[in-house]
């Protein structure tokens, strides 16, 4: 993916320069083709930086119980060191990613709940449409 040009017009927001109505309409259909965690695994490049962006699970654990459950919380940053996980389907499960912060030395999280920065990062387009994916599957 980092040697061609990406086109990242599926992704733009209504009105900003190079909106294509069609744009996403036409990415999505590529995603329902597409094997998630062979494209994963071509693409990604490990280690690399994301910080936390969502908590998937947020609604499964009473307030008190998250942090004790995930010490991983928004707004961490982490380094992910690989997919934990090839055999899940990435449809129903999404994908879970190995993780390490600061604080805590070794973990899981979602791949679906974490963002990759700077744009420039060869990593951040390929967790940036399995995130949209997964949202709208």
């Amino acid at each position: 993916m980092a040697d061609e040009k990406y086109d990242p017009s599926w992704d733009y927001d209504y009105g900003e320069e190079g909106y294509d109505e069609s744009a996403f309409d036409r990415k999505y259909a590529e995603w329902d083709k597409r094997d998630w965690m062979e494209w994963l695994r071509e693409s990604l490049t490990f280690p690399f930086q994301a910080e936390r962006m969502e908590d998937s699970h947020l609604d499964t654990f009473a307030p008190e119980e998250l942090h004790a459950r995930n010490p991983y919380p928004v707004g961490c940053q982490v380094t992910v060191s690989g997919i934990a996980d090839f055999d899940c389907d990435p449809s129903f499960d999404g994908v879970i990613v190995n993780v390490a912060s600061k604080t805590v030395k070794r973990g899981t999280l979602p791949l679906q709940d974490l963002e990759v920065r700077p744009k420039t990062d060869p990593n951040y387009w390929p967790v940036r449409e399995f995130v949209v994916w997964y949202a709208n599957r």
